[in-house]
């Protein structure tokens, strides 16, 4: 980043802004939420934007920093210096710090930080540049005593308070050093004494030259006078912009004096609140009329001093004034995709839910319905039936749990993964890959442990390739049925919804599956269905490994049927001993086809929003 940028200071200003909310359905403007706007924010200051609920602070900072929502139009000039600024340059250039805080809970400072830095900063910073960045932000932001702190999330215990979250939020958006800051509710949440030590961090930011921007919800009176600049909004409009004192003046002109040991920031806001455009107390018609005369004022004629000034400079996309050096690059793709999955391994690894308790389970209910098989499986017409038995279990206790487990997934992470890819951070792809290449040793260890210990209890067939390849198919089996899962996840917004679909789903693979009916006898219009249920293929293929070349079955009773070969068995599931590796290169093809559509489904959900 260019030292004589930062040496003259970063001017933020805009001119003709105007945010309007689109019915994208529909096609047209549903409500203005900022009405052609002017105003400026200086480096070296910290600049306040206040307003009751519903006036357009969040709005009219979005809009700013170029991270409106989907199904918002934005019209109108924002400059920074001389320049016209687009997106990419801010999205380089600039902070937002959001007003919820979103971080994986189970990972530490340290850990959350680095991440961020390798994320955020150019691809040539050096590693040890990046440890002092990093050791000097902890410092600064009073966490380096936290550093190997996890975050927590609200059901933790020992984990960082609100305000330590607030401070690393801080201290990420802090990583680039960034020309202009954006902070959205910055102090929602936080104590008295803890919202005052985070204005003081910003406060002594923008002392660096840097120009910040917040919005802020009833600053205390100490918070409200460390405000270099305040920007006063009223339904969309600017009801003022200038010094606190210059706002207490202009308002006591207006006839409305704050009285003494009152906070003006309270004050100030309440006059302004608006109830509606109908409002029996007639506060609507008194902002409006505060609105007008602040464009007649002193203030506003600052203003427009100001933006002439800039108005007549020579005018053109910042990209063109930013030297070489200065020019972003971003980590390499793999840098990036290792780091994804550093941080999805950090979060299976120490999140009991995710894979300890899985794993527990997996040997808790191998051992019980292995014990039950314990003696049952023989070379005969009763131990035909315990295979069956056994097969079917370990097709549906590794293709349901882990279906439905993975429903949750991406409802459940979406909205940071929203955040950071609107930040620039990576795109859907690298996530995605990230996720479920970290996923991988549970869905390795889960289903070895589930069938060796199944296996040796139950008793089936004592060869090692038979085990081996009984494995192999049971692996295949959850990754199929977890991709499964990672489609719905991905296509539907919520964990209900998407089972209401899948549970359906579910019914129609277990029907096709083989035990409940011979597929030879499925309707036509069905029969299809063969193709692409994995539970089939599966049962097939374990069937086939415990049946093939078995010639030795006795028979007790002459009062059913006698099956005496394995050939025999396979035959009355419609079960052919050639389709062994046709299925498992059926279940392969499916896994891929489902992780494709998830993917898709994820990249359609992220780019609309």
């Amino acid at each position: 980043m260019d030292a004589s940028r930062h040496t003259a200071g970063t001017m933020l200003s805009w001119e003709n802004l105007s945010v309007f909310a689109v019915d994208q359905n529909k096609r047209i403007v549903s409500k203005q939420l900022i009405n052609n706007v002017r105003g400026f924010a200086r480096p070296g200051e910290l600049t306040a934007i206040l307003g009751g609920s519903g006036a357009g602070k969040s709005s009219l900072m979005t809009a700013l920093a170029f991270r409106t929502e989907s199904g918002v139009v934005t019209h109108g000039d924002v400059h920074v210096n001389d320049a016209l600024v687009t997106s990419s340059y801010m999205r380089h250039h600039s902070g937002f710090m959001h007003q919820e805080d979103m971080f994986i809970g189970t990972i530490t400072v340290i850990e959350h930080i680095w991440f961020m830095a390798r994320m955020k900063l150019d691809g040539r910073v050096r590693t040890s540049d990046i440890r002092f960045k990093i050791d000097r932000l902890l410092r600064d932001v009073g966490l380096i005593e936290r550093r190997d702190a996890r975050i927590g999330d609200g059901d933790d215990g020992k984990v960082l308070s609100g305000g330590e979250k607030k401070r690393l939020a801080f201290a990420t958006e802090l990583l680039t050093d960034p020309e202009i800051l954006f902070l959205d509710e910055p102090t929602t949440g936080l104590d008295a004494h803890s919202a005052g030590v985070l204005v003081s961090h910003l406060t002594a930011f923008a002392s660096k030259n840097r120009t910040v921007l917040c919005t802020i919800h009833q600053p205390s009176s100490t918070i409200f006078d460390s405000f270099h600049r305040i920007i006063l909004l009223a339904g969309g409009r600017v009801a003022f912009a200038g010094t606190t004192a210059q706002a207490i003046k202009f308002f006591s002109s207006q006839g409305y004096e704050c009285p003494d040991n009152y906070n003006p920031a309270d004050f100030l806001v309440a006059i302004l609140a608006i109830a509606g455009s109908n409002d029996a107390d007639g506060s609507g018609r008194v902002a409006q009329k505060i609105c007008d005369a602040f464009l007649t004022s002193e203030a506003c004629n600052e203003i427009d001093i100001v933006l002439q000034q800039k108005f007549n400079a020579v005018q053109c996309p910042i990209e063109e004034n930013i030297h070489e050096s200065c020019v972003f690059i971003e980590s390499r793709c793999w840098l990036r995709l290792y780091w994804l999955i550093h941080r999805g391994f950090l979060q299976v690894v120490r999140d009991p839910s995710v894979q300890f308790i899985r794993i527990l389970q997996k040997i808790t209910i191998a051992t019980i319905a292995g014990l039950c098989f314990v003696g049952a499986i023989d070379l005969d017409q009763l131990g035909i039936q315990a295979v069956d038995g056994v097969i079917y279990l370990l097709v549906c206790e590794n293709a349901f749990f882990p279906m439905y487990a993975t429903l949750a997934l991406i409802p459940q992470e979406l909205p940071l993964l929203l955040r950071e890819y609107k930040a620039g951070m990576y795109p859907v792809h690298l996530y995605y890959l990230a996720r479920m290449i970290s996923l991988v040793p549970g869905l390795l260890v889960e289903p070895v442990l589930f069938t060796v210990i199944m296996y040796w209890l139950a008793g089936l067939r004592p060869a090692m390739d038979a085990l081996g390849l009984t494995i192999l198919v049971v692996i295949f089996t959850m990754n199929v049925s977890t991709a499964c899962g990672c489609f719905f996840s991905a296509v539907y917004q919520s964990v209900p919804l998407a089972m209401a679909y899948l549970v359906p789903f579910d019914y129609i693979l277990m029907i096709t599956m083989g035990p409940f009916i011979k597929l030879g006898s499925l309707p036509v219009y069905v029969r299809w269905l063969r193709y692409v249920s994995w539970l089939l293929h599966s049962t097939e293929a374990l069937t086939i490994i415990q049946w093939r070349g078995v010639h030795n079955i006795t028979c007790e009773t002459t009062e059913l049927p006698c099956l005496t070969e394995g050939a025999e068995v396979l035959d009355r599931y419609d079960f052919d001993e050639s389709n062994f590796w046709p299925d498992i290169v059926l279940m392969a093809i499916i896994y891929a086809v489902f992780h494709l559509l998830a993917y898709v489904f994820l990249w359609r959900r992220c780019r609309s929003k």
